[in-house]
């Protein structure tokens, strides 16, 4: 069975210019992990949960940010009124950010010709979860992990059948 079989063709993607508060949205409405990042008809990165969440590192953000926790929040309007604006602000400031400041750039692509064995050894070499698919130097799809364990079922189901 071949990448092409199980890819989710003609994914969703978005531009390198886009904002990251937009590619959340996108992941959170969508239900997906993932976005490839384009320039015109280039695929130039791949934003991800983790991309964004990574932001979120208070280290990287501000050396007096603090995020509270579940239990902290009832406190919040009692306690440190000053802190929770400065981390208002920094998460605005974050979400105003392109997604190329936070993409992978570094593309690790197949062959939508490819067989899914090969997709699944390369995503499990790599710690990855989805690939973008290429044919002829253009993006053609994605495809993820449950895609190849889905397309290892049915070829499975398929082979009992016979």
């Amino acid at each position: 069975m071949q990448i092409k079989d199980v890819m989710t063709p003609d994914p969703i993607t978005i531009r390198s210019d886009s904002k990251v508060r937009e590619a959340a949205s996108i992941l959170r409405k969508k239900r997906i992990g993932g976005i490839p990042v384009m320039e015109g008809e280039r695929l130039v990165g791949i934003v991800t949960e983790t991309d964004i969440l990574s932001l979120l590192d208070v280290g990287e953000l501000s050396d007096d940010l603090w995020l509270p926790s579940p239990l902290e929040i009832i406190e919040i309007p009692i306690r440190e009124f000053v802190n929770w604006e400065k981390t208002k602000k920094a998460l605005t400031d974050i979400g105003e950010s392109p997604v190329s400041d936070i993409m992978s750039s570094d593309i690790i692509s197949i062959d939508e010709d490819a067989e899914i064995e090969e997709g699944a050894k390369l995503m499990l070499a790599e710690g990855i979860a989805r690939l973008p698919v290429i044919r002829s130097d253009r993006l053609v799809g994605i495809v993820t992990r449950q895609d190849i364990v889905r397309g290892i079922g049915t070829s499975y189901a398929e082979s009992k059948e016979e």
